[in-house]
């Protein structure tokens, strides 16, 4: 008798993403004599989707000659969060994964609550694969996560970027390494996490802050996509996905383009020529400026379609307006019939 579906699915989806990890660790490394086994660390906050993700690692990484930790973030946002992250290395211990660490971090205030622990998550995973040497790290996030962030997006209204919501395979913040985030589950709704947790009698850790009203994704997820559903009908998360694929397809093949189109619209010097960027379309226009604004030291995350509009109008409504003020202390400004970026 083989294990319960639910079980079989997650173990299945790891499987896939081991296997990709192998074949780019195998190409890196072609030729190199005496190459270690790659090691994957699963990103585990002690809730159903990342022990579901946690138990499914270990149980394939072996077969694959693949080496299998975790890492646990402590955000110190809550009474006790020390020992409840302590707990979290004990069970990912008792899953024979190694190494197994709990990471403190201090949360900041930049961007809202959310976001800054969010970005404190994701610099304390990327310190832990560089000095671990890790090929990848496994984050738990499933189709109603991706739902969720296809609905942030839209109400933002930040473009097509947004509405792709999270990439199966993305790039670590700190060094730029390609492929270093892996998400098993944006096929996987939630459901099946947490019933794969329970058929094994994995112990699970319910986020308080997951249902807390003060959260956006909280009220998102406890009453904007239950209302959608109810007004539209069932199968509103699986729509809200194919959405996120088809968006980032779209985003993917306009941003390559902006990318060949970068060098087109600069003279000699390297500056943004106006009259070049005028008669790119649009969309790569907008691209063109956001990469950029970027270049020049604004945060990617901090940066919206509001502000790239505001840049956009320097070359489209030029009516001789003064500098824009950007995030990063950056200023976009027009100065004869060039784009001026730079830092202020």
């Amino acid at each position: 008798m083989g294990p319960h579906p639910a079980v079989a699915a997650i173990r299945l989806a790891v499987r896939r993403v081991l296997h990709d990890v192998l074949t780019d660790h195998e190409q890196r490394h072609t030729g190199a004599t005496g190459a270690t086994r790659p090691l994957v660390l699963v990103a585990c906050s002690g809730g159903a989707d990342s022990m579901a993700l946690a138990s499914a690692l270990a149980f394939e990484a072996p077969k694959l000659s693949v080496r299998a930790g975790g890492i646990t973030v402590d955000h110190g946002l809550q009474p006790g969060s020390d020992l409840r992250a302590a707990e979290v290395v004990t069970r990912l211990t008792a899953l024979r994964l190694d190494p197994v660490e709990s990471v403190a971090v201090r949360v900041g205030r930049d961007g809202g609550p959310e976001a800054a622990a969010r970005d404190a998550r994701y610099a304390a995973l990327d310190e832990a694969a560089e000095r671990l040497g890790a090929a990848a790290v496994l984050l738990g996030h499933t189709r109603d996560d991706q739902a969720e962030t296809v609905l942030l997006g839209l109400a933002r209204g930040s473009g097509i970027r947004s509405l792709s919501g999270m990439a199966e395979k993305s790039a670590g913040t700190g060094s730029g390494v390609t492929g270093r985030y892996r998400r098993p589950f944006l096929n996987i709704d939630r459901q099946t996490a947490r019933k794969a947790c329970m058929v094994q009698s994995l112990p699970v850790w319910d986020d308080p802050h997951n249902a807390d009203p003060a959260y956006t994704r909280s009220r998102l997820r406890h009453e904007g996509l239950p209302a959608l559903e109810k007004a539209l009908g069932k199968g509103v998360v699986e729509a809200l996905a194919r959405t996120a694929q088809l968006s980032r397809d779209d985003a993917d093949a306009l941003d390559a383009w902006a990318a060949q189109a970068d060098t087109s619209v600069r003279d000699d010097a390297g500056q943004l020529e106006c009259a070049k960027l005028y008669a790119l379309p649009p969309a790569v226009r907008r691209r063109v400026l956001r990469r950029a604004v970027v270049a020049a030291g604004s945060p990617a995350g901090s940066l919206f379609a509001r502000h790239i509009e505001e840049v956009d109008r320097l070359i489209t409504g030029w009516r001789g307006q003064g500098a824009i003020n950007l995030p990063g202390r950056v200023e976009a400004q027009r100065q004869g019939g060039r784009l001026v970026i730079r830092q202020g």
